[in-house]
């Protein structure tokens, strides 16, 4: 009965808890929210970038899906950091960033539109020219990359030395669904208030407009744009 005891304890805990919920200016991270009762309030932008089918890569060859992978996640996490967004989350082939400040949503897309170009132009051509099975078409590799902005609740779960952080909002769900669209060529997708907040240089390149607006019929949003586009880093 310790265990089924244990289990008890720490729903009772999580329900008798008082929360110590402060409004932050950075990226919290797991070291500066406590345990129990911690929360961290921030407005963000939160993005998602997904490894399309690599369930059906890993069937074929778990070593080439592991290369993909690691490939894909370096670099996206590499743009993430360098589009002055945090790195806060891996759940197998995803990847998730975070961006606050003013200019949150603009850097979240023109990562994202990065994020496409070397997928795209570098990735893609490097493997298939290593690998037959990519080169002729027998497995096509694919990512999307989803964006959503809202208030999230940043609080931490799990036990003492097995825990990480959980972002609760609608940002952070609606991105992740976002990232598991299936559209080609539309790899990038944003929600309608990440549009609106955006600056034009991540709307409009030359006078052509970067993006087509979609209504998301089974989405929990309905307004959302996808992009075709890339921008070189």
């Amino acid at each position: 009965m310790a265990l089924l005891d244990d289990l008890e304890g720490d729903i009772s805990d999580v329900l008798s808890a008082s929360w110590d919920v402060r409004d932050g200016e950075v990226v919290p991270s797991t070291e500066n929210v406590a345990l129990s009762g911690g929360g961290v309030k921030i407005a963000a932008t939160m993005l998602y970038a997904d490894l399309a089918d690599s369930t059906t890569l890993a069937m074929w060859d778990r070593r080439v899906a592991a290369r993909v992978c690691k490939a894909f996640l370096a670099f996206a996490s590499r743009l993430i950091r360098a589009s002055d967004g945090e790195v806060r989350s891996f759940d197998g082939d995803r990847v998730m960033g975070v961006f606050i400040g003013k200019t949150k949503n603009t850097s979240a897309i023109k990562c994202a539109l990065k994020i496409n170009h070397v997928f795209e132009n570098h990735l893609k051509p490097k493997f298939a020219a290593k690998y037959e099975k990519l080169r002729d078409g027998t497995y096509k590799l694919g990512q999307c990359t989803g964006i959503d902005t809202s208030e999230v609740l940043v609080v931490r779960g799990g036990i003492r030395n097995n825990n990480d952080l959980i972002w609760v909002g609608r940002a952070p769900n609606v991105a992740a669904k976002l990232s598991g669209l299936r559209d080609s060529p539309f790899n990038t997708f944003i929600s309608g208030e990440v549009f609106d907040a955006a600056n034009d240089e991540a709307k409009t390149h030359n006078g052509k407009a970067m993006w087509e607006e979609r209504v998301w019929k089974s989405g929990p949003v309905q307004r959302v744009f996808r992009s075709s586009w890339t921008w070189k880093p």
